[in-house]
């Protein structure tokens, strides 16, 4: 699928949160931000979709045991707690403005955001298979491949 937001000139995606589809906590919160995005700033690629792995490789992440999300902001890849602050920028008021968080030291962030990541399966569960979106959240969504990407 062919959108706006992929693959600038470098072939480098913006406005993509890459997610682990089989986490029920990750699948709520692409399930949120489809509801809360009313402008559709943001796209998600489940990593275990062909693009989402082609990503996760390339950018060194195992797609097969993923400890983080990715979100491509303007040519730049983020994670951890930088990418969840660049999704609530991306997001209208009220919403944006608990990206406040950045006052937060950054390793005090990373470090809360990767203990969730390790413990998010034990906490929240885990599917059998990705979240499948409904026809009008599809086209929100890319899973194959770009042809210059």
């Amino acid at each position: 699928m062919r959108s706006r937001t992929v693959n600038n000139s470098d072939g480098v995606p913006d406005g993509l949160m890459v997610f682990d589809g089989l986490c029920n906590f990750c699948s709520f919160q692409v399930r949120l931000l489809l509801r809360i995005d009313r402008y559709g700033a943001i796209y998600f690629t489940s990593i275990q979709s062909p693009y989402g792995r082609h990503l996760a490789s390339r950018f060194g992440i195992d797609p097969d045991d993923p400890s983080t999300f990715l979100f491509f902001d303007h040519g730049q890849l983020l994670e951890k707690s930088e990418a969840v602050i660049a999704i609530l920028h991306r997001l209208s008021r009220p919403w944006r403005w608990l990206r406040a968080i950045r006052m937060i030291p950054r390793p005090w962030r990373d470090a809360g955001y990767g203990w969730l990541a390790r413990h998010r399966y034990c906490l929240f569960g885990r599917r059998d298979v990705c979240m499948v979106p409904t026809p009008e959240q599809r086209k929100r969504f890319i899973d194959e491949i770009p042809e210059d990407g």
